[in-house]
């Protein structure tokens, strides 16, 4: 049977990217519905597994320590002093871990040549705003210290994350910049959570047939904070936040998402406030669509694009 305005919709998504969309949501399904939060991320885990697997082999993967935090470092070469980004994983602030984008984190490391640091930050709703925003922050300036003993250069460091982490890369710089603490080189920011606003893209890509519907994403906003006075604050939505002064910005947009007019709207502030900013709307992507690279040529440009992006502005030219 035809559906409307929903097969018109359906048709905008890259071809592969909606084999990613259905195959996941066919995992979720098959699974039921979860009793609590602790069985929606073993869940959420499992679902992501198939997506997280191959890829890229890295010189060395370690599993760290920070104050009871677990960080993992990923080097595509040995024995170089590296530049390197701290990657914040997506999720809602309430799902996903390190492990769920691992495959993310090694191919930005092979394909930019440099070392990847991913943060298994506390998830919300038993750690609520800024519980994760601080240990991010703490991440950064941990990495600036150890870089030395890692092997690392600490001159030259990069912030990213999708999503949550989008979100939580953003206000980690804003808050470093009001603290008089050193900024990351640039910020790569993919399909972030920049508002809780429900702006057009909302209404048009909200359906179940799209990798995050809006209920959902209200929902995570809700489990992040103590109440709705909240999400007001500039470090919780940055698209409120004076944005004068932060790094360079690459923004990935996923054109059939939700967050997309958030985007839109957020790589338009950063610009008016002077910030270098690359802002690449993917065509038929959906949310999370950078999962999807193990099928989906559209996913693996987007890495390309973005590493290119990172060594053109850490100044290296050492792809694998």
């Amino acid at each position: 049977m035809p559906k409307g305005l929903d097969a018109i919709q359906d048709d905008m998504v890259d071809p592969d990217i909606r084999r990613f969309v259905d195959a996941v949501a066919a995992a979720y399904g098959a699974r039921g519905a979860p009793a609590d939060t602790a069985e929606r991320r073993r869940i959420a885990e499992e679902v992501r597994k198939p997506w997280r697997e191959g890829g890229p082999i890295m010189a060395e993967s370690l599993d760290l320590d920070m104050d009871g935090i677990r960080l993992r470092l990923h080097r595509p070469v040995a024995d170089e002093k590296l530049p390197v980004m701290l990657y914040i994983h997506g999720g809602g602030w309430v799902l996903f871990s390190i492990d769920t984008h691992d495959r993310l984190m090694r191919e930005y490391a092979a394909r930019a040549g440099i070392a990847v640091i991913g943060i298994d930050y506390s998830l919300s709703p038993e750690n609520k705003f800024p519980v994760a925003l601080e240990e991010c922050t703490g991440a950064l300036d941990w990495i600036a210290t150890q870089a030395d003993t890692l092997n690392l250069d600490a001159n030259r460091i990069l912030i990213g994350g999708d999503s949550a982490g989008a979100n939580l890369s953003v206000a980690t710089c804003l808050l470093q910049r009001a603290r008089g603490r050193p900024l990351p080189a640039g910020m790569l920011l993919n399909y972030g959570a920049f508002s809780p606003d429900h702006l057009p893209s909302y209404a048009r890509f909200g359906g179940e047939a799209y990798s995050l519907e809006c209920d959902e994403m209200d929902a995570f906003w809700a489990d992040y904070v103590d109440g709705p006075g909240q999400l007001a604050e500039p470090l919780v939505a940055p698209l409120r936040a004076d944005l004068s002064g932060l790094p360079p910005a690459f923004l990935a947009i996923a054109e059939c998402d939700i967050l997309a007019d958030c985007n839109h709207a957020f790589a338009a502030k950063l610009t008016a406030a002077g910030v270098p900013v690359e802002a690449v709307t993917y065509t038929g992507a959906t949310h999370s669509f950078l999962e999807a690279v193990s099928i989906a040529p559209l996913a693996r440009r987007a890495f390309d694009e973005q590493a290119a992006w990172m060594m053109k502005i850490l100044g290296h030219d050492h792809a694998l």
